[in-house]
């Protein structure tokens, strides 16, 4: 499998590492490269790559002002793109643009081929799903993901990471995050997401929100009160705002 891709970056040092490590990787190939994000742009409209890798700081237009405007455009293929830079600052900016991932300059061919590796595994499972159009790939997990989908698609630390739904305990939301409990797994999954989005994804027959900041799988409770469950040793607290329905789970419990 082949992966397109251009270059941005105005340094022409930088420009000419990359390019030289994405000459050294038969899963690339190199479609063209920018010294200015104007540039590739142009560039842009008329021709489709699968992935782009674009320094932040720049004249004109930034890497980060780029990926924003490839993000409200109507392409027939939307890129991904990998960030590279100086500067870790720009590290959840680059996540809120989903991008695969987040370079930080020096970094060696090796830090780099972990980042094609993550590419190559995105567009793998891509490609494997010929009903998802590509256009839409970047929005699984809010938009293509249906409820009866025995799967979950989340983004995760730049990667669309597939989660078996009958493996979710409980998901807790925090901020502008949202941790998902699986099975047999002693740290969470951490996505950023709403909680809201996740929600239109599950079965209501087999998932219930009792909580603003909480949804349980129905048949991984092991005990229920009037104002709790309890999810092995994890015990949540039903609020007001969802007695109703957490109500009428209790009678069907009985």
């Amino acid at each position: 499998m082949k992966i397109s891709c251009i270059i941005i970056d105005d340094e022409p040092i930088a420009l000419d590492l990359i390019k030289r490590y994405v000459l050294r990787t038969p899963e690339l190939e190199l479609s063209a490269e920018f010294s200015s994000g104007m540039e590739a742009i142009s560039f842009l409209k008329n021709n489709n790559v699968d992935l782009i890798f674009t320094d932040i700081r720049m004249p004109e237009l930034s890497g980060m002002e780029m990926a924003q405007i490839l993000d409200r455009k109507l392409m027939s293929e939307k890129p991904r793109i990998i960030f590279t830079t100086a500067y870790d600052s720009y590290a959840l900016e680059g996540y809120s643009v989903d991008a695969l991932d987040y370079l930080l300059k020096p970094f060696s061919y090796v830090d780099f081929s972990k980042a094609v590796l993550k590419a190559e595994n995105y567009f793998k499972l891509i490609r494997q799903m010929p009903e998802i159009k590509k256009e839409t790939a970047i929005s699984i997990s809010t938009e293509s993901s249906p409820i009866n989908d025995p799967f979950l698609y989340i983004k995760v630390e730049y990667q669309l990471v597939k989660i078996v739904k009958d493996q979710i305990l409980y998901i807790e939301a925090m901020k502008d995050y949202v941790k998902i409990y699986l099975v047999k797994e002693t740290k969470p999954i951490l996505t950023l997401m709403t909680l809201k989005s996740i929600e239109e994804k599950l079965d209501p027959y087999k998932f219930l929100r009792i909580h603003r900041s909480y949804i349980v799988s129905l048949d991984k409770i092991t005990a229920v009160k009037k104002s709790s469950v309890q999810i092995g040793r994890t015990e949540i607290a039903v609020t007001d705002s969802y007695r109703d329905a957490y109500n009428e789970f209790v009678d069907r419990w009985k």
